[in-house]
């Protein structure tokens, strides 16, 4: 593509020369004063695609017509409801089929893992995030390790950065794993920060963590459908992920987790159980004893969430037409075009807090507003723009390459020209 320009001319030809334009289509967009919102929020709840619509009638016709019998009959039969999301997500998490499972909520399946791979010993208990982490994370860490008789001041080790700066530098997180290598069980790093946008070095901080003896462990929030990731190759114990973001699969959808096959093929690894984990030759004999599948869904609990899970069956149908990689390299050109774009408003006194380097950001920049964040944000939704505010001072735009374009990007910028 030829060098960026502030123009609307330019950000046309660059959605007419974009292979993946016509996907957004394919979305409900919200609508202001009669016209379709710029909406670069789908690092916070996804876009509804159109598809939706039918895929959940599907589901409403087989129980009316078929009642419990839809468990074995119709479009999708319930039983095996959850296995539909598996391959297109082990594609986008870049996993086996079997390391794979939907299921709860995120923060839900951020305990269970907890619960199986957070084994603290009294003198290896510590367990590692960055500092700031989403607070639902803060929260389960907090009580885990309450849950397991340590005190958080003690066994949470929170990662900062160095004074003056927004980010976390890959070295610093090196050198901490190797100063509490005697000490540390488990390493629960956001791989994407959801204040600052940054995106972590995954296959070197596992590395790392299991080198000191320590379980890798992620959440893949910011993460999920936005870079694609190799998590069986990059050797990550455990991973857990939303869908409601750039999945779009619906407010408060079904979670996503994985499990490395080095751990979901042994069975004798702890897990609250429940009949759904069980394997399926002896679930219905409806016998004590708990045998779990030899893969990610052994730690399925309970029968599978059909009407939390059909929206995103059908968003990643799309992600399967538009292939996770083509929707990297749009999207980098997307931020890439913001940044440009932003760098041209002199006037509105920000600072871009994301990494200016492509390889550590996904979709989102991160605008940091030393005065008025709050009062401008509440001017850009008035203006027809959708993006949301994080104390203290964060305006956060994320282009969500699946539905946003190029033409998005520089009406954004227009308005932000003429209006602030």
């Amino acid at each position: 593509m030829a060098p960026f320009e502030a123009s609307l001319d330019y950000a046309r030809k660059a959605d007419q020369a974009d292979a993946l334009h016509h996907f957004k289509a394919q979305f409900h967009f919200p609508h202001h004063n009669g016209k379709e919102v710029i909406y670069f929020c789908g690092n916070s709840l996804g876009l509804q695609p159109k598809s939706a619509h039918a895929a959940i009638e599907t589901e409403l016709k087989t129980w009316r017509e078929q009642a419990v019998g839809g468990y074995f009959n119709g479009a999708n039969p319930w039983l095996y409801y959850q296995d539909y999301c598996k391959p297109a997500l082990a594609k986008i998490m870049g996993a086996s089929n079997e390391e794979i499972t939907v299921m709860n909520a995120l923060t839900v399946n951020m305990h269970l893992m907890m619960l199986s791979f957070y084994k603290p010993t009294p003198t290896r208990y510590k367990i590692m995030l960055e500092a700031g982490a989403f607070p639902s994370d803060q929260y389960a860490v907090e009580t885990q390790a309450k849950h397991h008789g340590f005190n958080p001041d003690d066994a949470i080790i929170e990662i900062f950065p160095r004074a003056g700066e927004k980010t976390l530098r890959t070295e610093d997180i090196l050198q901490a794993i190797e100063e509490h290598k005697d000490s540390l069980a488990l390493t629960i790093f956001g791989g994407i920060n959801y204040y600052t946008g940054q995106f972590f070095d995954i296959p070197t901080i596992t590395k790392a963590a299991q080198a000191a003896g320590a379980i890798a462990g992620w959440d893949l929030a910011h993460v999920a459908g936005n870079i694609p990731l190799q998590l069986h190759d990059w050797q990550v114990d455990f991973a857990i992920w939303c869908s409601y973001k750039y999945l779009n699969a619906g407010p408060g959808a079904v979670g996503g987790v994985f499990v490395h096959n080095k751990h979901a093929q042994q069975t004798d690894v702890n897990r609250m159980a429940g009949w759904w984990g069980n394997d399926e030759k002896t679930r219905f004999k409806m016998e004590k004893g708990f045998y779990a599948k030899p893969d990610a869904s052994g730690w399925n609990i309970s029968t599978a969430q059909v009407f939390n899970t059909v929206c995103l069956k059908a968003s990643l149908e799309l992600f399967d037409q538009a292939d996770i990689l083509a929707l990297r390299a749009k999207s980098i050109q997307l931020t890439n075009y913001l940044e440009f774009l932003l760098q041209q408003l002199p006037n509105l006194q920000f600072e871009i807090i994301t990494p200016a380097d492509p390889a550590q950001r996904g979709a989102q920049l991160s605008l940091y507003f030393p005065n008025n964040g709050k009062a401008i944000h509440q001017k850009m939704i008035e203006s027809g723009i959708i993006v949301d505010y994080r104390e203290p001072g964060v305006i956060r735009v994320a282009p969500a390459p699946l539905y946003c374009s190029f033409e998005d990007v520089y009406i954004f910028y227009e308005i932000l020209k003429t209006n602030f």
